[in-house]
């Protein structure tokens, strides 16, 4: 119900509340009225001869009762009187002969007045009710308690395991969540006991809360989503009603899955941070493991939780009996990612030179909602250029727009400013070629972007990597620095340009001492303390690093010399290629914009 609508009823109800009390005030005006006629001004038209008729009414067991005069002017009056018998003595002494004697009848002072006083008085209650009933947010107030999950059914349009791509071995695990929804008896015959709780756990993006849709969808089940934030409030005590009345409605439609999305929320770990041990965060994961833990193995409750910081849930909600299994929802493969692709470009038109391959092998580290994100973008592209079909142009434009920003075309940059960038990006491009590990370059350009880049170099990785070698790592180190070195050999000074490249450099080249054990100095020992980094859920005791000054002296010089010798292969392989270095810089200046292949040819000229 919309704003206007409950202006329209409240002002409805007001007027007929006025509607009442003006037709009560007539009623009670009139019986004033009937009621001023005194038995004086009975005796005066008696004696003025003024009445035509009389009608007798009178009261049980005493000889008081009611008189009906009619005037000659037809008028009637009403008057009470003490005494019957006097009355009639006195009309007949006056000659009056059309006198009619009702029935003695029974005064009922309840049904007179208390009944309708009760009766009008109730009318009005309820009318004031109605318009004061509480609305919207008002109405929310009066139900702090209640549950805010929304509930799924069976009939309405599901999501399945064919809605999800790239997650074989994910959807593998929970498909037997799905066979105990649908045929429990099986596993009950044999004593088995299904898992009560699934902890998704993966970064954001890839695909945690379709998997539990999915789950439902297949299981044919109710699915309840809320998220962990709902159940905490300001006031103590509510997120713990609120998790007890959505056990209790899960419970009424069992069997069913119970989902809580970002369950890190309210399942931080306990008894740190700033809370203490009784605040109402506590209480409410208190109660929450109660109650997985509280139901029979045969009421079909399933409590699924997704996370992406599974490092600061709390213990006791991750032990068997509670979340019993963890299923990792990593970043998708080569090939999880050209699957990927091809759901969501399902309903999309899609050109003939476009290659799922080339961007499933572009998109390295993209996540499920990534590859949405980006086709959907292409899409846009293309309707704002009036066609019906997206190219594969598209798709690469869309891809620096989410990657990297929007390229400014129009942004005046000066021609000093475009040389600087034309030979920090060559300089770039030139070691992505050359060495082995860091990949073949797809695109350098030296348009700005809205990422407040000047100018980008994209490399195109030929296949995806569980992990790092330490070859690897100073590649990427000796790449992030040959901006700064083509600046160097050319222009005789350095910008600001580089800083985010010696940024990334350093990061790493202290990641490979202190968290790796990539050094020969330190050896085989993790020095990174970024763990323990002060935040809701742990101690703020853990601020301090665990090493003294000597070895602190150590880390600085292993970095120091990480970095000098990848400057040092850096610097050698720009001055090997500096033709190229010339070459790459004038034609940037030229198409602001070249692909890979255009980059390669110019090592053959």
């Amino acid at each position: 119900m919309n704003k206007k609508s409950r202006g329209i009823g409240r002002f409805s109800t007001l007027i007929i509340i006025l509607f009442v009390l003006g037709l009560y005030y007539v009623v009670g005006q009139m019986a004033v009225k009937q009621q001023s006629y005194t038995y004086e001004d009975f005796i005066n038209s008696v004696e003025e001869g003024k009445i035509e008729s009389v009608v007798i009414e009178q009261n049980k067991a005493v000889p008081t009762g009611r008189l009906e005069l009619v005037l000659e002017n037809g008028n009637s009056k009403y008057v009470n009187v003490s005494d019957v018998n006097e009355a009639q003595r006195i009309l007949k002494e006056a000659g009056i002969k059309d006198i009619e004697i009702l029935g003695v009848r029974q005064e009922s002072v309840f049904l007179t007045s208390i009944l309708p006083t009760i009766i009008m008085v109730g009318v009005l209650i309820f009318l004031f009710m109605m318009m004061n009933r509480p609305t919207g947010a008002n109405a929310k107030a009066m139900n702090f308690g209640r549950n805010r999950a929304k509930m799924i059914n069976p009939a309405d349009k599901q999501i399945t395991f064919s809605n999800v791509a790239g997650l074989h071995e994910e959807k593998e695990e929970l498909e037997e969540i799905v066979d105990f929804l649908k045929s429990p008896k099986k596993y009950i015959q044999v004593g088995a006991r299904i898992p009560k709780g699934v902890l998704l756990v993966g970064p954001p993006g890839t695909g945690k809360t379709l998997l539990a849709k999915a789950v439902a969808g297949e299981a044919g089940v109710p699915f309840f989503t809320i998220s962990g934030s709902d159940f905490v409030e300001m006031f103590v005590g509510v997120g713990a009603s609120r998790v007890r009345d959505l056990f209790e409605d899960a419970k009424k439609n069992s069997p069913c899955i119970v989902f809580i999305d970002e369950i890190d929320a309210v399942a931080r770990r306990r008894g740190t941070g700033l809370g203490g041990g009784h605040d109402e965060r506590e209480q409410t994961l208190n109660q929450l493991l109660v109650e997985m833990d509280g139901f029979g193995v045969n009421e079909g409750i399933i409590v699924m939780a997704a996370t992406n910081r599974v490092d600061i849930l709390d213990p006791a909600i991750l032990r068997p009996g509670r979340f019993d299994r963890k299923v990792s929802v990593g970043r998708p493969d080569v090939k999880g990612r050209k699957e990927i692709l091809a759901v969501h470009a399902k309903g999309k038109p899609l050109g003939d030179d476009v290659d799922l391959q080339q961007v499933a092998q572009t998109t390295a580290g993209f996540t499920g909602a990534d590859l949405e994100n980006l086709l959907n973008e292409a899409a846009i592209l293309a309707a704002k250029e009036e066609r019906v079909y997206i190219q594969q142009q598209d798709i690469q434009r869309s891809f620096v727009k989410v990657g990297i920003g929007a390229e400014k075309k129009s942004k005046v940059v000066s021609d000093k400013e475009k040389r600087i960038t034309a030979y920090h990006e060559a300089g770039h491009a030139i070691l992505f070629h050359v060495l082995p590990d860091v990949g073949p370059v797809y695109s350098v350009s030296i348009i700005p972007t809205g990422a407040g880049a000047a100018g980008y170099t994209m490399p195109l990785p030929e296949k995806d990597e569980l992990f790092n070698t330490r070859g690897q790592m100073l590649q990427d180190i000796t790449v992030s620095l040959g901006g700064r070195v083509a600046e160097e050999l050319v222009l005789d000074d350095i910008t600001t340009g580089a800083s985010q490249d010696i940024k990334q450099a350093t990061a790493m080249a202290k990641s490979m001492v202190t968290k790796f054990g990539m050094s020969e100095e330190l050896g085989l020992i993790n020095y990174d303390n970024d763990s323990e980094e002060v935040f809701v859920g742990r101690d703020f005791g853990h601020t301090s690093r665990g090493y003294g000054e000597e070895v602190a002296s150590k880390i600085d010089r292993e970095v120091k010399r990480i970095i000098d010798e990848c400057y040092k292969d850096a610097k050698r392989i720009i001055m090997e290629h500096e033709n190229v270095l010339e070459a790459c810089a004038n034609l940037l200046l030229e198409k602001e914009k070249i692909t890979g292949e255009e980059f390669e040819a110019l090592f053959y000229e």
